[in-house]
């Protein structure tokens, strides 16, 4: 949730990460692949500060398929930017 609002994020992103290494599609209490939405959800200028997450998301998600739509639409969005 933290994640969602902005909150923390230089010291949430690489717990987040750590999770989404293992379980790209990993739950927290809302639905399966909500981490993973919350992060991809991130102004981009967060990427510009944390070079190294970013490369490293776009390497989880880039490995991705079958996503839920609306998640998939966020991937290329990331991707995309």
């Amino acid at each position: 949730m933290l994640i969602g609002q902005g909150t923390g994020l230089p010291y949430l992103l690489p717990l987040a990460l750590e999770v989404l290494r293992e379980n790209p599609m990993a739950e927290g209490h809302m639905y399966e692949g909500d981490l993973l939405s919350a992060v991809l959800a991130r102004n981009p200028s967060v990427w510009d500060e944390l070079p190294d997450l970013g490369r490293e998301l776009c390497v989880i998600v880039s490995k991705l398929t079958g996503l839920p739509p609306d998640l998939q639409q966020k991937v290329e969005l990331f991707l995309a930017t």
